[in-house]
Formats: C-alpha cells, structure tokens, sequence
C-alpha cells in the first residue's frame, strides 16, 4: 500500500493570537518530515466556514507551498469543490496545472461537492444540483486541461466561449482525478467514471472489503471514463498515532480523533452554528462523556480508533486494508489539539517501523493490478463520447475590446456578446457534425 497524511487544519476555540500561524507552520514542517521520511501522499481539503473543524479555505496556496519545500511526496487536493458556484472549472483548471508545474508534476486531483450547509448556503449552490453540477465542471474542467484549445461549453451550470487554457499540467492529459467518497453509493459512482475514491468514512475492514469489490467489479464493468485517462484507486482515511506503549499513544491522540469525529457531525449533521460564536470544543468537552470510553489495558476502543495504539496495533490493522485490496491510507494525524512534536514523533515511528515492509510489496502489487486492468481500461475508453475538437478553420476569433470600441464607438452590448455566443454554439456544431 501507499501511505499518506490528511490535512483539516483543525483549530478548536479560544483562539489565541498566533495560533492559526503556528498551525499552518506547524503543518508545513510535518509535510517536509513526511517527505523525507518516504511518505507518498499529502491530502488538503477544500472547506469554507466550517469553524474549527476545518481552517482550510485555499488548498492550492497551501499545497504550492509545500511543493517547494518537498521532492518526493505527490499533493493531493483531498478535494477540489467543483460545482461552479464554489469555483469556476476554467480557474479550476489553472491552479491545477500550476501547481503541478511548481511541484513537477506531483498533483493529485481530488474532487467532490460537498454537503454542508455552511459551504452550500454560503456560496448558493442548491442541495439538489450539487452532484450535477459537480460532474458537469469534472468533465469540462479535463477537457480544458486536455484540448488545446477547449472548444467552449454550453451547460446547465456554467458556459463559457473557446479560449486555449493555460498553463497545461506537466502530467498529461491531467493529472489523476479522484473524488471524495462517504458512502457505497459514491464510491459506485467512481468506479463508472474511471476516477479514483477517497473514502472519507471510517470503515472496518469487512466493510472495506466490500467497497472494495463492488468497486473494480464496476470499475471492470461499467467504467466509462468522464476524463481523459483513468485513475482506479482506493484510498481509505484511518485515526493515527503511535508510541511504543498504547496508553501514552491514546492519551496523545485519542481526544484529537474524538473531536474530529465530534466535529464532523456537528458541521454535517446535527450542529447548529452561530457564526462567529459557537464553541464546538466546549460542546465536545461536555459530549465526551457519551463517546466510547478506551478499554482498560492496551486494546483498541473501537474499529475507528484502529490506528492510534503501538506500531503492532497499526501493523495488524494495516494488514488487514492491505489484504481487502485497498490500494493507499491516509491518516489523520492533525486534529483537535494533538500536539506537533507528538505528531512527528509518530511519523518517524510509523516510517521506522511499520511503513517499510508495506512499501516492498507495492511495486509487484501495482504492476499486477495494471496488467490485469489493462484490456477493461482499453474497453472503457471505447465507450466514451469525446467532446470534438475544432477545426482550425472553426476556432472564432477573441477581437481585442480596444479594437471592438475603435471600430464601433463604444464598448460591445448585449448583443455583439449573443453574436459571439452564436458563433462559437455553430462552430460546436460543426465540429459534432465532422
């Protein structure tokens, strides 16, 4: 398996000056560390006022920053919210192909929609047009990073002329796509699209063995790919931490895991935020009486909790995600108030103990997976509809506004912009018709 570490950027109340600084400094030093000490993944998500749970509103700067203080480790957007409302595809495009030129070429392109209501109402995408949406910008935003140039798009949630995006990605035809996962369902619906699944829920291994059938099942099946190459990959989320004796290990990570947890069904499913004002910590605090309790001795408190113990607590609970055939881990190692010097101390741990003989195992693994994939990926390319590119001949002119105005005495109105529309929509269809 590859491995990987997962970013929140959690910051429970009071905040006091400085410590939305030293978090983020915090987290870039821990992502160098992770890079020297072979990880393979760092996962940022994209989150907007989801106070405490997530200080995580600009993935694309924080990942370029740890690009240019990494080699090694690939950056992952663990996700990219794509409905246009929250970003529009074409801008979409231009960090993802930046990033990947600053890092050289080590994007990963998670995407998803989310289904919280903080981001959701505060940016006016409508609960019911998420997931449309959401799958409408993927495939145009893959066209854009693909076609040179993108031949323009008329949709239901966003349109926009041709135009040449640049730059483009040094990953081509971009880099691979990915889409965040909570549910059986979701994860089905990433096996049909060719895209890889972050599952962002907290599985047992039975459970993940499943998941993990029904998604090459499809995958082998069904797969009709929304971009231009394919990524079939399953990457699972696990709590984190170690020490050599259990009980120092819960005690250090334990609550951070717990807050999370906390944390996340209050922002999605039974909080209610004052903005500004409401403790999510203090609430937690007061909850945590009604939370599983850790059992006496060196056990684990729950499935959930698999990976916060020894270094053979994790190995044993590795194991087992290895052997349901989940492809990477990413752990959860930065939340509620766990510590920095704990966080490090634990990954050094894990990259000397655990994390080598996964790693000698994963090149056979990979080359056998894309050997017998190989004739269902060239069988799902053959059932793809391609967007067409234009003709030379078909690719309208953009005339420069100061030329518009000299020839025409005032700035385009309404109607030169319809003409234009008009022209690019013939130009589409001329190409279909081709």
């Amino acid at each position: 398996m590859r491995f990987g570490i997962f970013y929140e950027h959690q910051l429970p109340r009071p905040w006091t000056e400085g410590l939305e600084l030293k978090l983020f400094q915090d987290a870039l030093d821990q992502v160098e560390l992770a890079d020297k000490l072979g990880f393979d993944n760092v996962w940022e998500v994209e989150h907007h006022f989801l106070e405490e749970y997530s200080h995580s509103s600009a993935p694309e700067i924080f990942l370029a920053a740890c690009s240019q203080r990494t080699k090694q480790i690939r950056l992952g957007h663990g996700i990219v919210l794509m409905p246009p409302g929250y970003n529009h595809p074409a801008r979409v495009a231009e960090r993802i192909a930046t990033l990947d030129l600053v890092s050289n070429g080590r994007v990963e392109w998670g995407t998803g929609e989310s289904s919280a209501w903080a981001e959701l109402g505060g940016y006016g995408v409508p609960v019911a047009e998420k997931r449309p949406a959401w799958r409408e910008a993927v495939e145009q935003c893959a066209n854009m990073l693909a076609m040179d140039p993108y031949p323009g798009f008329q949709g239901q949630y966003f349109s926009m002329p041709c135009r040449n995006v640049v730059p483009k990605s040094v990953q081509r035809p971009h880099p691979p796509l990915w889409v965040a996962c909570s549910n059986r369902e979701t994860i089905k619906l990433a096996a049909r699209l060719g895209i890889g699944a972050l599952t962002f829920a907290f599985v047992d291994p039975a459970e993940a063995s499943q998941w993990v059938e029904d998604y090459y099942r499809i995958f082998r099946e069904e797969c009709v790919p929304i971009g231009h190459a394919v990524n079939p990959n399953i990457c699972m989320v696990s709590s984190f931490g170690l020490h050599h004796d259990a009980a120092v290990a819960r005690q250090r990570f334990q609550e951070g895991f717990r807050f999370f947890q906390f944390a996340l069904g209050w922002h999605y499913g039974f909080g209610e935020q004052i903005p500004g004002r409401t403790s999510i910590w203090d609430l937690f605090l007061k909850a945590q009486g009604a939370m599983a309790a850790a059992p006496a001795g060196g056990g684990i408190a729950s499935a959930a909790e698999g990976g916060i113990g020894t270094p053979d607590d994790l190995r044993a609970h590795l194991a087992k995600f290895e052997a349901c055939g989940v492809d990477q881990v990413a752990f959860i190692q930065q939340s509620g108030r766990n510590q920095h010097e704990h966080i490090c101390d634990a990954l050094e741990l894990f990259a000397g103990e655990v994390m080598g003989e996964f790693k000698e195992r994963e090149a056979a693994r990979v080359a056998k997976k894309t050997e017998a994939l190989a004739p269902f990926v060239e069988a799902a390319f053959k059932r793809k509809q391609w967007m067409a590119p234009l003709a030379d001949a078909d690719i309208p002119p953009v005339i420069a506004l100061g030329r518009q105005v000299a020839e025409t005495g005032a700035a385009p109105a309404q109607p030169a912009r319809a003409a234009a529309r008009a022209a690019w929509r013939e130009a589409l269809e001329k190409a279909e018709k081709a």
